[in-house]
């Protein structure tokens, strides 16, 4: 599994609940909900991380 790093984020009320309703909808933490929204932003900008060989 891949090494998770903390750090704050600072976001406006409205876009907070409007993420925590998706993440809600869609049976994710908000936490989750953007992690997967980052990911799907960088997979469609060919951004996305390279995996690691072990």
């Amino acid at each position: 599994m891949a090494k998770k790093k903390a750090f704050a984020l600072r976001i406006n009320e409205e876009m907070l609940k409007a993420i925590e309703k998706w993440a809600s909808d869609e049976f994710r933490s908000t936490n989750g909900q953007i992690e997967w929204m980052l990911m799907q932003t960088l997979k469609e900008a060919k951004r996305e991380p390279q995996k690691k060989e072990e």
